[in-house]
């Protein structure tokens, strides 16, 4: 079936994005008021695009009723500062907990119990328990459209535990290890990283074009 998603209400592109794009990582922000409030709030509208600069992009959906911008996109604009924070399996109920609809007055840092450390090169704090933080200043916020901002930033800090870095000379990971989560279909629904498979990269083979001519 065709979907011609000019057509289509913001609803229905929205179900057809987030139902296909998947499974997508989940950016768990901390921002920061310009009144010193900490905001979390888990973002899976989000990716890396570069490393030349390393940037990452954040696609911040906007209020459904009134078109204004949340907590999180509020506090980037305003300050151009925040911190990724990826989320493992044992992070994933508190979260959740930071995804409700809470007066831009109360901290969900506070309100899931979150403990934080500070961060080297921007003034929110990072989550104490993520297995990666990335410290990022804004680089550029586009309205594209009526119900969404894109931030494009910079990141300055990388923070990764102890416990992943394999061979801290060339930078090797442990991935798998850090059990982190990503997002998929529909509402509520998560994905673990721990079903993997792994194909090595072909080099081109003029032969394999050849042989299919004659």
């Amino acid at each position: 079936m065709k979907f011609d998603m000019r057509a289509l209400s913001m609803g229905a592109r929205y179900k057809i994005v987030n139902s296909t794009i998947t499974p997508r990582p989940i950016a768990w922000i901390t921002s920061m008021s310009k009144a010193g409030i900490v905001n979390a709030a888990p973002y899976s509208f989000f990716n890396a695009v570069g490393t030349e600069p390393p940037l990452i992009v954040l696609g911040l959906l906007k209020e459904p009723m009134s078109r204004g911008l949340k907590n999180t996109a509020s506090n980037i604009i305003e300050t151009g500062e925040f911190v990724v924070n990826l989320v493992c399996e044992a992070d994933a109920e508190k979260m959740n907990l930071t995804s409700v609809d809470a007066p831009a007055d109360v901290s969900e840092i506070d309100y899931a119990g979150i403990e934080t450390v500070p961060s080297d090169a921007v003034a929110p704090p990072r989550i104490a328990t993520s297995p990666v933080s990335f410290e990022c200043r804004k680089v550029t916020a586009l309205d594209i459209g009526t119900h969404q901002t894109v931030v494009i930033a910079e990141i300055l800090v990388a923070h990764i535990a102890d416990a992943f870095v394999t061979d801290p000379e060339r930078h090797y990971l442990d991935t798998k290890a850090m059990k982190l989560i990503g997002r998929t279909h529909g509402s509520g629904w998560y994905v673990r990283n721990s079903d993997e498979f792994q194909m090595d990269r072909p080099r081109y083979d003029p032969d394999r074009l050849a042989g299919k001519q004659n």
